[in-house]
């Protein structure tokens, strides 16, 4: 009998074949033999190059997503200006305290049109943001605006000796004003307006026009500032599926941002959200921004639709002095009609629900004081504080009822910034992962607390850095007015948990104005695509061939089994054509020749072992 062994580590198998069995066995002639192991040879190089080669560039594009958002994320090195790749963009923020201006900087983009440009902030020799701030607000300049370009350019002439001088030239510069500027007349805006127009491409030669210098809308803050986030967060990064040719949108993240004097909420509205009325989708246009990040108007993986809406007046301190505003008039009223004498004198003081127990506090004009006791009482207070929302009972609306789209909450995820954070983790130490039971909970033990007490543990440092004494005596009017904001104004159910309150995203504060600069460089990239367009071809074998040139090894070793296994067949249909022939005499005097030289064979190379 022949027996024939295979192995494959860790197992090996062996089996016996008979002569007497062999006849029954239909061999192949040794043409088809050759055939069928170079055919199967053929399809397993097809394979390796055209397959496993796809799933290496697939895994390569998810390597380069990955590993840039990392390094947007943590890169905190000195930016290198002798990077003759890198490109630069600024932006000033003419706000109504003050105006900043803020340097961006991005390497040549890679050529993909799926990839948006990587900004990121621009960092000294001391690894710091390359920032700076001046005031007042250029709104101050409003009688006369003949001095704008001198207000202005101290922050210019930062940002020239930060940046490369050759490259100045090709460094957009963008002068975008807010809500200082809102206030003032359209004159008086347009005066200012044009005088930078006017001296800033005499003085500085930054790539600038009429249109980069503008009053922006509340509206486009609130995108910008959406963009800006998302884009840090790593949302406009989208990956090929690996079930599918299309690319997979990842779900971005809305954003509520609470300040003192307003408050606003943004987030993406998808396309199959439908309206009540035309009267609802008339209204609903001036609330939604659609938009596309990408550099080609023809792709649509980057288009957005954004729902944006700012409300003035419901910020931390602006609602607190509506509150005392009503209980100063109401009280005053409620006086006089009655004959009463209720928060006149610190002996009858008028209770006050919204402030820690046993807290005296006084509010209104200085002819009008009303002396307040706090009573702690957080339920009470969230009562009281309803009529402030202005919310009403009509399906999708929100604060002041302004109309809101419907939120999928379920597949949602939102990012509480400013009053969200602060009140949450000054005082509570709550900050993050938002638990809303968790929070009426402390915030009902805190306003019960005396006040004694909280001033001790404040004394003791046990609060925030952020924590001041203005903070822990407001501490329970902020707690249930965010509470009754986001609950009862905006609509989150009481189970909602995936809102996270932050201060920063990954350490970092996250300004308005990356997102404007992403968005007005968007169609840069254009040049750069077309530059690598005849590149990408070759790219994409480029990487097929490196995966191959890895399994060159696996490739070898197949073929050499492949070639053994067709060397030991045709053994065997030599041996099954003496075994037909009976062995005759002559056969028999043929094995007694050939045997030696099989055995001969056995013990030198394959190459050897071919004889008539």
């Amino acid at each position: 009998s022949y027996r024939i062994s295979l192995s494959c580590f860790p197992a090996s198998w062996h089996f016996s074949l008979s002569p007497l069995v062999l006849p029954s066995v239909p061999l192949p002639s040794f043409r088809q033999l050759l055939f069928f192991g170079l055919l199967v040879g053929l399809l397993g190089l097809i394979y390796l190059l055209l397959v496993t080669g796809k799933i290496q560039d697939s895994w390569n594009r998810k390597d380069n997503y990955f590993h840039r958002h990392l390094a947007r994320v943590t890169d905190v090195e000195a930016t290198d200006t002798s990077n003759h790749n890198l490109n630069y963009g600024l932006v000033v923020d003419c706000g109504s305290s003050g105006s900043r201006v803020f340097v961006y900087c991005w390497p040549r983009h890679n050529g993909n049109p799926h990839d948006l440009l990587d900004i990121r902030q621009m960092r000294d020799q001391h690894r710091k943001p390359v920032v700076m701030k001046i005031k007042p607000g250029i709104s101050a300049l409003a009688k006369t605006p003949e001095k704008a370009s001198d207000y202005i350019h101290p922050l210019l002439s930062f940002a020239a000796r930060n940046i490369p001088k050759h490259k100045h030239q090709e460094t957009p510069l963008y002068i975008l004003c807010t809500a200082g500027m809102r206030v003032l007349p359209d004159s008086q805006q347009e005066a200012l307006l044009e005088d930078l127009r006017t001296d800033i491409p005499v003085r500085f030669n930054f790539l600038f026009s009429d249109s980069h210098v503008e009053v922006i809308s509340g509206k486009q803050e609130g995108v910008y500032a959406w963009i800006g986030i998302n884009f840090v967060l790593g949302k406009f990064n989208h990956v090929d599926s690996d079930q599918q040719e299309a690319l997979v949108r990842t779900r971005t993240t809305g954003v509520l941002d609470m300040g003192g004097v307003s408050t606003q909420i943004a987030y993406e509205v998808p396309k199959t959200v439908s309206f009540a009325s035309p009267q609802q989708e008339e209204v609903a246009k001036n609330l939604l921004a659609e938009f596309n990040l990408g550099c080609d108007a023809h792709r649509t993986e980057h288009v957005y639709r954004v729902y944006v809406s700012t409300f003035l007046g419901f910020g931390g301190n602006a609602a607190r002095q509506r509150y005392e505003e009503s209980i100063v008039m109401n009280t005053l009223t409620k006086n006089k009609l009655l004959g009463q004498h209720v928060g006149e004198t610190g002996e009858s003081p008028l209770l006050d629900p919204c402030l820690p127990s046993d807290l005296q506090d006084e509010v209104g004009p200085a002819t009008q004081k009303l002396h307040l006791l706090g009573t702690g009482d957080f339920d009470h207070c969230r009562q009281l504080l309803q009529p402030f929302l202005n919310h009403t009972n009509e399906t999708h609306c929100s604060l002041n009822g302004i109309y809101q789209p419907p939120i999928d909450y379920p597949n949602s995820q939102f990012y509480g910034f400013s009053e969200f954070y602060y009140c949450t983790e000054d005082v509570l130490r709550m900050g993050g992962d938002f638990n809303s039971s968790k929070y009426a909970s402390a915030a009902k033990s805190y306003c019960a607390t005396q006040w004694r007490t909280l001033k001790e543990r404040f004394d003791s440092g046990l609060y925030g850095s952020h924590a001041d004494v203005h903070r822990l005596k407001y501490q329970c009017f902020k707690s249930a007015w965010m509470y009754e904001v986001f609950h009862t104004g905006f609509s989150f159910p009481m189970d909602y948990k995936n809102l996270r309150t932050a201060l920063l995203v990954y350490d970092k504060e996250v300004q308005w104005t990356l997102g404007a600069i992403l968005y007005r460089t968007r169609f840069l990239p254009l040049r750069d695509i077309q530059q690598e367009s005849l590149k990408g071809v070759h790219s994409h074998w480029r990487h097929s061939f490196s995966f191959v040139n890895n399994h060159y090894l696996f490739l070898a070793c197949f073929l050499v089994v492949l070639l053994s296994i067709l060397l030991y067949l045709l053994r065997l249909r030599r041996i099954h054509s003496c075994t037909t022939q009976r062995c005759t005499p002559s056969t028999v005097k043929w094995l007694e020749e050939v045997i030696p030289k099989m055995a001969y064979c056995e013990r030198m190379p394959l190459n050897c072992c071919f004889f008539q």
